[in-house]
């Protein structure tokens, strides 16, 4: 989580919303990301989905079984897709997201018992810190 935080920071630093994510496979960062949105001009530019593509080219595979994916925040319905699509065997988030979260919080699409994958989910993991990058970054903009 260390590293989608670290990653977090950057987002900020850059303009964007502060999350950061990681995939990591045998206990070490395959790909790291944040939000590229603003930057890109392509709302489809979030952290997990620019993690999960770069892990994908890094490994050379085409999914990502075995791995964990490490988010500052709750996946929202888009990012939920493509870890499931990817075969992510793990999420760990940091904090929640009772607005667009996708891991329990608005609906839980990563652990839809209709779906025929469905990685462990883990939340909470350093929600403090991870909420207080996005309080901040928001009230900045207030």
């Amino acid at each position: 989580m260390e590293a989608a935080l670290e990653e977090a920071r950057r987002a900020a630093a850059s303009g964007e919303v502060p999350v950061g994510a990681a995939v990591v496979r045998y206990g070490a960062v395959v790909s790291r990301a944040h939000n590229r949105t603003v930057s890109l001009r392509d709302l489809t530019q979030h952290a997990e989905v620019i993690a999960i593509r770069e892990a994908l080219r890094v490994l050379n595979v085409d999914r990502l079984e075995g791995t964990s994916l490490y988010v500052t925040l709750e996946p929202c319905a888009q990012c939920a897709g493509a870890i499931l699509l990817a075969r992510v065997s793990r999420v760990i988030f940091g904090a929640y997201d009772p607005k667009s979260g996708m891991a329990g919080s608005v609906e839980d699409l990563l652990r839809h018992p209709r779906l025929n994958h469905r990685p462990e989910v883990r939340g909470g993991v350093m929600a403090e810190e991870c909420g207080a990058l996005l309080s901040a970054f928001f009230a900045s903009l207030r």
